[in-house]
């Protein structure tokens, strides 16, 4: 009796692909003909690319060239240990040419039968484009200019089964290159230099916040209740307390807290977490500093945003003076103080009419199809509709190459922030738009814990029923405040945008290595 049911279908053999089975050929083929294990070993002293071709010595080349091996003559041509991943290989019989590229750069290397061992050329014949290599040798120049390391020795480090993207113009596929972003950093030298570009300006800023005195911490990315921002969280639940825990929106009132208990300038560069949307500005994880200072206002952490933001564009240009930088079709000078401008007074300009004028401003709304009622079809408060109408008309009329700040918001859109002592019903709040993208709020904290308190209740009043389970109040925040908060400044900017903007890339995917995907 067969053991195969009827039903049982026989396991199928995955095929491989032919290109893919040269290359399995090729690495079993290194073995046995050369000895030399294809996935390599720690390797000590190893020069970048970069550095190699700097190394280069006219004269000890020319000097080589004039006298060759004769007997006593020295060899003094920078000899160096490079590695990199094969981008291009020519095979012309005895003489086999590679060009190899590492997170510096590109660089030529020649390969002899009569100058390698006997090994490293046996290995040089069966590369594929995509391996990573180790070559010892001199550092020459090739009759046409190229800077070239003459190869004495040559081992495979990593054999690559993966044929690479096609005649390496890169990956163009879009959605490949974000999904397969270990080909695509290799593959394409810019996407390369903005994540690297990324790593510097984020090194560049904790160093000026370390100058600045500001003390760098870290708070809990898992909540019991979603604070700081108005946004949907993610939710987990924790098996060892049985307890349902949101992923942070924002470190806001834990940063605070850290005021009350003594800290006088405190910030954290972290992930925050939003269960909303995907487009070109926004991914449901992202990076943002944060920072608070005691004794400060919304002036001075403005003041601090623009002198981080300049830091960061001379990281970029590699200047302090020319802070000039392209982004899509705009020029955006960074060194010049950034421009201020009131809601108000935006809200006029834009519209023609003051934003008081709230029969006006409704009307206007519901002329343009901009919403006046909330989605269970209530009319919405007539502050909420001038909002509507500002972010539809007012943001969209600021000079996208200038930055802008937009200074003293209607308060009952910044729950958190102190209102002004002679008009509480403005908030000391700053917005700071670049390119037509916000970029980061900036506020005078609120620091009355009665206040606090009628806000959070206000706030969650507006709390659609279904987020309800994870949006209440924090009474241990308000409890904090009661303990006393020093009046302080605080600002949050996203690293993404920033880092978007200052590389000229287009879109928010470009800017975080590994962007959330739809699944394929």
């Amino acid at each position: 009796m067969s053991s195969q049911t009827e039903h049982e279908q026989p396991v199928q053999t995955p095929e491989i692909h032919p290109l893919v089975q040269q290359r399995i050929e090729n690495r079993e083929s290194l073995r046995s003909e050369t000895g030399l294990e294809p996935y390599g070993q720690a390797e000590r002293h190893l020069t970048s690319l970069a550095e190699a071709a700097a190394m280069y010595d006219q004269a000890a080349d020319e000097d080589h060239k004039a006298h060759g091996k004769e007997d006593g003559h020295t060899d003094r041509r920078p000899r160096v240990t490079v590695a990199g991943r094969i981008m291009l290989s020519r095979d012309n019989g005895k003489l086999i040419w590679l060009n190899l590229r590492d997170d510096t750069g590109d660089l030529q290397v020649a390969v002899s039968k009569r100058d390698c061992d006997e090994a490293g050329f046996k290995a040089a014949k069966l590369l594929d484009n995509a391996d990573i290599v180790v070559v010892e040798g001199p550092i020459t120049r090739t009759r046409t200019g190229e800077v070239t390391v003459w190869a004495s020795s040559l081992r495979l480090a990593s054999k690559s089964l993966t044929p690479p993207p096609e005649k390496w113009a890169g990956l163009q596929d879009i959605e490949l290159r974000y999904r397969k972003r270990y080909v695509d950093l290799w593959a394409n030298p810019e996407a390369l230099r903005v994540f690297q570009l990324r790593s510097k300006i984020v090194s560049g800023i904790r160093r000026l916040m370390d100058e600045q005195g500001f003390l760098e911490v870290e708070t809990p990315m898992l909540q019991a209740q979603a604070g700081g921002a108005a946004a949907r969280p993610f939710i987990t639940h924790m098996n060892a307390l049985d307890i349902d825990l949101s992923m942070r929106i924002a470190p806001e009132l834990y940063l605070k807290r850290l005021l009350v208990g003594g800290m006088r300038k405190v910030y954290e560069i972290n992930r925050n977490f939003r269960n909303e949307g995907l487009d070109k500005q926004h991914n449901p994880e992202f990076t943002a500093i944060e920072a608070y200072e005691a004794f400060g206002n919304y002036e001075t952490v403005m003041e601090l945003s623009e002198a981080i933001i300049r830091r960061a564009a001379a990281i970029v240009s590699g200047s302090d003076e020319n802070l000039k930088l392209p982004f899509g079709g705009l020029e955006i000078d960074y060194a010049k103080p950034f421009e201020r401008v009131t809601y108000a007074a935006l809200f006029e300009r834009a519209l023609g009419f003051a934003m008081d004028d709230t029969i006006r401003a409704r009307a206007e709304a519901e002329k343009r199809g901009i919403r006046t009622r909330s989605d269970d079809g209530e009319p919405m408060d007539d502050v909420w509709v001038v909002n509507e109408l500002f972010e539809a008309v007012a943001e969209k009329s600021i000079d996208p190459s200038v930055p802008t700040w937009v200074m003293d918001y209607p308060s009952a859109l910044s729950p958190l922030t102190r209102p002004k002592a002679d008009d509480p019903s403005i908030a000391e709040r700053a917005d700071l738009f670049i390119a037509g993208m916000e970029v980061g709020p900036h506020y005078t904290e609120l620091n009355d814990p009665d206040i606090q308190l009628e806000r959070f209740r206000e706030q969650l009043a507006g709390i659609d029923d279904d987020e309800s389970t994870f949006r209440t109040l924090d009474e241990d925040f308000v409890e904090a405040l009661r303990v006393g908060m020093p009046p302080a400044g605080g600002m949050g900017l996203g690293i993404d945008r920033l880092v978007m903007l200052l590389t000229n890339s287009q879109t928010i995917r470009d800017v975080i290595l590994f962007p959330l995907l739809r699944e394929i």
